[in-house]
């Protein structure tokens, strides 16, 4: 199932990063007391009451350099197309102002559910302070103090009563489902289109659960796919465009109903930051990952162009190095050829299987090769391993004590493991634990 999705809205300087912060437990955001401060993380996962949810801080959508009042109208449309319940929150110190009736008129348009929130009620005093809020048509404020934490645990009951009963379609295990990520115009679109035209093998639509999104199905060599819609394959306008931070909420949600994720990075305009963020969540979600270098047609090449360009990659996508990296053009269709065996290869590696007996005997022939270290005196004692998930795959390696289990050795472990097995295109985790 895909997770709900709540942003949190209002002007400038009513406590949303707070907030944002309270609820996902860690502070993610920059909170200083000027207005339009935000500069930071613009979302991260919270829970309560066994639901996992995405959450949203619109403070930080920054959009070109239009005033204020414009920026905050295209803030709020972004979270109102993307949630499905909004919190509506206001600064319960200054009373309702002209920008909160703005942003109210636009919420009331939405036909989203809308919690009310009323922010810097400190104490208990200030509660009959937030009946003037009903006043906004949008039933019963919530009083909370974001400096306080308090009031946010009936904040968060209301919220989760707004959250969509989404069923997922049942999709078969052998079918592999797959999303593209990346910036803005790096081609998801016509990698997408040159998939399906060159294929011809559409079978049908199918409603996604991601809302208004359309996934598709292919069909090639005997295997299945579904590819996962995202921003990249409709225009939104003028502000997602100029967006980058809107591509990663719509990024997030594909990431999360994909086996396979497909980082593309532009050969004509290079490596970005942005591309090592996106990058960062699909590998943090421990997806199966193939980087697609597209637009290889734009490149002058030569016998050393790929290599050289390989390297690059490496050097700025070190914890991505288990990730095969293919390149081609989805306009010309150059090297089209190689994408989906390396969508396969990955997705294979990510379910992947290891029997204990057989996981145990690499792992007894390292230690033999690299004994375990020590550490003020007490050496690390590895007992045995076994492999507890797949997507992605997991192993517990039991130890004496865990504490003594060194992130270097660690890794160590990680990579004669991927020396015995592969496990190309798919992250590993290798958790220690002491054997009860």
């Amino acid at each position: 199932m895909r997770k709900s999705v709540v942003a949190i809205v209002g002007r400038p300087n009513v406590g949303k990063s707070t907030i944002f912060n309270r609820l996902v437990g860690e502070r993610i955001s920059i909170v200083e007391d000027i207005p339009g401060v935000t500069r930071d993380r613009i979302y991260a996962q919270a829970e309560w009451l066994t639901k996992t949810f995405n959450i949203i801080d619109t403070g930080g959508i920054e959009i070109g350099d239009e005033p204020l009042l414009v920026q905050m109208r295209q803030q709020a449309e972004i979270a109102i197309d993307e949630a499905d319940v909004i919190i509506f929150l206001l600064n319960g110190k200054e009373g309702i102002t002209a920008a909160d009736e703005e942003v109210a008129k636009l919420l009331f348009k939405s036909n989203k559910p809308v919690v009310l929130a009323v922010n810097k009620i400190d104490n208990p005093e200030m509660r009959d302070e937030v009946y003037e809020y009903y006043s906004l048509g949008f039933g019963q404020p919530f009083p909370v103090s974001g400096a306080h934490g308090l009031g946010l645990g009936d904040l968060l009951d209301e919220v989760v009563k707004h959250f969509p009963q989404t069923e997922e379609e049942e999709i078969d295990d052998e079918t592999i489902s797959f999303s593209l990520i990346g910036r803005p115009n790096v081609g998801k679109s016509s990698l997408v289109n040159a998939l399906l035209n060159e294929e011809r093998v559409i079978v049908s639509e199918i409603e996604g659960t991601t809302r208004d999104a359309i996934d598709t199905k292919l069909h090639k060599d005997d295997q299945d796919y579904i590819i996962i819609d995202t921003a990249g394959m409709r225009k939104r306008g003028k502000v997602y465009e100029t967006t980058e931070k809107y591509s990663v909420l719509r990024a997030l949600r594909a990431i999360e109903r994909s086996d396979v994720v497909l980082v593309l990075i532009d050969a004509e305009t290079g490596i970005r930051e942005q591309d090592k963020k996106i990058a960062g969540y699909a590998h943090d979600a421990g997806r199966a990952i193939v980087i697609v270098i597209n637009k290889w047609d734009t490149v002058e090449t030569n016998e050393k162009t790929m290599k050289e360009f390989e390297e690059k990659i490496r050097a700025h996508f070190q914890y991505l190095d288990y990730a095969p990296i293919v390149f081609l053009s989805a306009k010309t269709k150059k090297r089209l050829h190689t994408l989906l065996p390396s969508i396969k290869v990955a997705s294979e590696n990510h379910a992947k299987r290891i029997p204990t007996n057989v996981l145990n005997d690499v792992i007894m022939d390292a230690i033999a090769m690299n004994p375990t270290p020590t550490v003020k005196g007490r050496r690390l004692k590895v007992l045995y391993a076994t492999q507890v998930a797949v997507k992605p795959p997991s192993f517990v390696v039991f130890v004496n004590e865990p504490e003594l289990m060194h992130f270097s050795y660690q890794r160590f472990l990680e990579n004669k493991i991927r020396d015995a097995f592969g496990f190309v295109g798919t992250p590993i985790k290798i958790f220690a634990r002491k054997r009860q």
